[in-house]
C-alpha cells in the first residue's frame, strides 16, 4: 500500500484529510497486528526444547554437569541441529508409566528420549520418533570366555535377574546353574567376586558398571531374541507431532553422535548374539526400569468383596508394566512365579493374597508395592485379567 505524499503548502481537501486518515489508520494497524506475529515465531524459535529424564539413573540421565548421561546428551544433539536450547524436567523413572503420564502426558515437557519402541505402550497417547537404538539384556563375563550362544553357557554359573527374560529363558536348563540377582548392580558384583562365570543382565547398566567401577574388564556381548532386545525411540505426546517430524528430520544426520554417546558410556550397541527367535521384541513387553519402593500410604488393603474388573483394560496395564517380570500375557516358563497358577496356589485366598502383594509388595523378592501407582480400580482390571487367565485344569 502506497500513501500519496502531500505538499506542504497545499491545504488538503476534506475528502482528501479523510482518505487519508484511513490510510494512515490502516498502516498503523497493520504493523501493529504484524508485530506481535514476528516477535512470537522469533520466540518459538528460542523456546528450548524441555527434555523429561530421572536425576540419578545413569548412564541415561544425571542432574551431575559433567555426566549428564546418555538419553540427556542425545536430547541435547537433537536440540542443537533444531537451534533449540534444552531445559530437563526431572522424575524419578522408576513408576514406569506413571512417569510418562505425570511428566510428558501432563505437558510438564516436549519429549522423552529412550522409551521403548513397541505397540502397546501407552497405547496412542504417546507417539515416537525413528528408532534411536536398540537396547536390551547380555552375557558379562571374562574377555577370553566364548559367548557365542546359549551353548556356551553349558556347567557354568549364570546370574540371572529375578523374573527376568534371562531367567525364564534359562529355567528348563539343567545344564546351566542359575543364580538369581535382584538387579544388574548384584549381578556384576557376583561376578567379580568369583561367585558367577557370567552374568545375564541388562546390557546398559552392566556396560555403564564395567567402564566405571571394573575397569572394562569384562566382555558385554548383547543378545537378541524375543523379550530379549528393545528398539528404543524419542518419545512425544500425541498432540505433538509436528515436532516429532522435525526431529525425524534431523536423526539421520546425528547417527554417528549417537553410536559415539553410547561408546562414551559404555552401553553395549553392537550386533547381539542370537537367543531362540531373533526377533526384537515388540508387543507385550517394555523397557525395564530401575524399581523403587513407593512411598506408603493409607489404603486399605483390598478384600474379597471387589472382585469385578474390566479384563481387557487389565490386560493392557498388565502387558505395560508386569510382562517384563512375569511374561507377556502372564506366559511364564518359571513355575513357581507364573501367574496362571494363582488360583491353584491359593484357592479362595487367591484374591487376598493378590491384593496384599500387589499393594505392600515383597521387597526382598523383587517385587515392589503398586498402591501409589495404580489406582486400585486398575488394579482390579488388572486381577479380573488374571482370572481370566487361570489354568483350571488338574491340581498343583
Amino acid at each position: 500500500m502506497s500513501v500519496s505524499r502531500i505538499n506542504s503548502n497545499e491545504v488538503p481537501s476534506s475528502a482528501r484529510r479523510v482518505e487519508l486518515g484511513k490510510a494512515i489508520r490502516t498502516v498503523l494497524l497493520s504493523a501493529t497486528l504484524l508485530a506481535p506475529a514476528v516477535s512470537a515465531g522469533a520466540d518459538d524459535a528460542k523456546l528450548p526444547l524441555r527434555l523429561c529424564a530421572d536425576p540419578t539413573n545413569l548412564p541415561f540421565s544425571s542432574d551431575e554437569p559433567g555426566k549428564p548421561g546418555l538419553y540427556l546428551e542425545i536430547g541435547q544433539a537433537v536440540a542443537e541441529k533444531l537451534g533449540r536450547t534444552v531445559s530437563t524436567n526431572w522424575y524419578k523413572s522408576y513408576f514406569g508409566k506413571r512417569t510418562v503420564r505425570e511428566t510428558l502426558l501432563s505437558k510438564q515437557c516436549d519429549a522423552m528420549v529412550g522409551l521403548p519402541l513397541i505397540e502397546d505402550f501407552m497405547g496412542p497417547a504417546v507417539i515416537f520418533s525413528k528408532p534411536i537404538a536398540h537396547e536390551g539384556y547380555a552375557l558379562v563375563g571374562a574377555r577370553n570366555r566364548k559367548l557365542a550362544g546359549i551353548d556356551d553357557l553349558r556347567g557354568l554359573r549364570v546370574a540371572v535377574q529375578y523374573q527376568s527374560t534371562p531367567q525364564n529363558l534359562l529355567a528348563m536348563r539343567d545344564d546351566i546353574q542359575k543364580v538369581t540377582v535382584l538387579s544388574p548392580e548384584e549381578g556384576m558384583t557376583a561376578l567379580e567376586q568369583g561367585k558367577v562365570d557370567i552374568a545375564f543382565i541388562w546390557a546398559p547398566v552392566a556396560g555403564w558398571l564395567n567402564k566405571t567401577s571394573y575397569g572394562d574388564k569384562y566382555q558385554i556381548v548383547s543378545t537378541e531374541g524375543d523379550g530379549l532386545l528393545w528398539a528404543t525411540a524419542i518419545g512425544f505426546a500425541k498432540a505433538s507431532s509436528a515436532l516429532r517430524d522435525e526431529v525425524d528430520g534431523v536423526l539421520p544426520s546425528l547417527g554417528p553422535d549417537i553410536a559415539a554417546l553410547f561408546a562414551k558410556y559404555g552401553v553395549p550397541n553392537g550386533a547381539p548374539v542370537k537367543f531362540g527367535q531373533a526377533t526384537i521384541s515388540s508387543v507385550g513387553a517394555s523397557e525395564p526400569v530401575t524399581v523403587g519402593q513407593a512411598a506408603a500410604a493409607d489404603k486399605p488393603v483390598q478384600t474379597a468383596a471387589a472382585t469385578t474388573g474390566d479384563a481387557k483394560a487389565g490386560r493392557e496395564v498388565f502387558n505395560g508394566t508386569c510382562a517384563h517380570c512375569h511374561g507377556p500375557d502372564a506366559v511364564q516358563a518359571e513355575r513357581k512365579i507364573d501367574l496362571r497358577l494363582l488360583k491353584k496356589r491359593y484357592a479362595d485366598d487367591m484374591e487376598s493374597t493378590f491384593w496384599k502383594t500387589v499393594h505392600d509388595g515383597r521387597p526382598a523378592k523383587g517385587m515392589p508395592a503398586w498402591k501409589d501407582v495404580f489406582s486400585d480400580d486398575e488394579l482390579r482390571n488388572v486381577y479380573a485379567y488374571l482370572q481370566s487367565v487361570q489354568d483350571t485344569g488338574g491340581s498343583n
